[in-house]
C-alpha cells in the first residue's frame, strides 16, 4: 500500500464525522485511535461532545473500533465501558494492528477508515493498510513533545489542506 503522509480526509474534530458523511463515503467501520483522540492523554473520560458523538454513532450503522499503540490498560477499560471493540499494542505506523482489527469484520478496506489525532503513527499507518485515513484535530496539545510533533505536521496538514470536510 501507499507511503504516504498526505490525509485523505482532514476534520475539524470527531464529531464532525457525522453517520450521515460516514456512509455518503461508503465508510461501514470506523477505527478510532484512542489517545488525544477520543480522550485526552490526561482523562479517563470524553469530553461532553465525545461521549455525545460516540452514543450517535452507536445507535448507526457504523461500526467502530479503537486502534491504540497503547500498552496500558486505559483504553481496553475505556472500550469495555462503551462497548466498542479495541486492539492495543498496534504499533502504528506499521499497518499490522490495522489489518488485526480489520480481521475481525468482513468488509473490504475500501469500507474502513482510521480517524487519528497523529500524521506520522495514524495517518500513514491508514494508508500503508489501505483504509482512508482521516486527521482530526487533537484534543489537547498539552506537553512540548505534542507541540514539537503538530509543527512537524504542519506542512502536511497545509498540502491535505484541500481534503477538509465541511461541517
Amino acid at each position: 500500500m501507499p507511503f504516504s503522509l498526505l490525509p485523505r480526509i482532514v476534520a475539524r474534530e470527531l464529531p464532525d464525522l457525522t453517520p450521515e458523511l460516514l456512509q455518503r463515503l461508503g465508510i461501514r467501520l470506523l477505527m478510532l485511535d484512542f489517545d488525544n483522540t477520543i480522550i485526552p492523554y490526561t482523562s479517563n473520560v470524553p469530553e461532553e461532545k465525545i461521549a455525545a458523538w460516540l452514543e450517535r454513532m452507536k445507535e448507526s450503522d457504523i461500526t467502530l473500533c479503537v486502534v491504540s499503540n497503547s500498552k496500558r490498560d486505559r483504553a481496553k477499560k475505556f472500550c469495555q465501558a462503551h462497548g466498542i471493540d479495541c486492539v492495543t499494542h498496534a504499533k502504528k505506523p506499521f499497518p499490522h494492528g490495522i489489518r488485526r482489527a480489520l480481521c475481525q469484520y468482513d468488509l473490504p478496506r475500501e469500507c474502513c477508515a482510521l480517524a487519528g489525532d497523529q500524521i506520522f503513527t495514524d495517518t500513514l499507518g491508514a494508508n500503508c493498510a489501505g483504509v482512508t485515513s482521516i486527521l482530526v484535530k487533537s484534543i489537547d496539545n498539552h506537553n512540548f513533545w505534542l507541540k514539537a510533533r503538530h509543527v512537524l505536521e504542519k506542512p502536511f496538514i497545509i498540502l491535505a489542506g484541500n481534503r477538509r470536510i465541511q461541517s
